[in-house]
């Protein structure tokens, strides 16, 4: 059984009740249960992570190095100005994925450019909350693919 590492970062343990006209209603307890529930129903253990500071963030990453078999990761704001996160996933040598909730190359100017999505397998923005699971998806394929022979 694959674990996987679900990495939320700043802002996002606000979600339900921060902009919900752009991120949703759904909280963000609500969004670990689905994504726990769907990786259980592939085969997959998932643990979600959630934090505000980048040092932390760096640290879970640092640490899923020996711990799980990939990551997805919703790096926030972090996205946009995080070279450390960038750094970070180049290091671990693990597959991530890069989430979103709204599609941010549809946003402002300044969150077109990704760090994260230098380092990432790939990256997942716009559908809301099914952009987890459909995350969760792709890297169980990738996964499989890798262990398939």
């Amino acid at each position: 059984m694959h674990k996987i590492l679900i990495l939320n970062g700043p802002n996002l343990n606000l979600l339900g009740s921060r902009q919900p006209d752009v991120y949703g209603h759904e909280t963000l307890a609500m969004l670990e249960q689905r994504c726990i529930d769907h990786g259980t129903a592939l085969g997959l253990s998932v643990v979600c992570e959630q934090s505000n500071h980048e040092g932390v963030m760096l640290d879970l990453l640092h640490g899923a190095r020996s711990l799980y078999a990939g990551v997805i990761l919703n790096a926030g704001a972090y996205t946009h100005t995080s070279i450390a996160l960038m750094d970070a996933i180049f290091s671990i040598e693990l597959p991530v994925v890069e989430v979103h909730l709204s599609n941010i190359h549809a946003r402002e100017e300044f969150r077109h450019r990704s760090y994260v999505s230098r380092a990432a397998l790939g990256q997942i923005c716009g559908f809301g909350s099914q952009g987890y699971l459909m995350a969760i998806d792709a890297l169980d394929t990738h996964l499989n693919k890798d262990t398939a022979g």
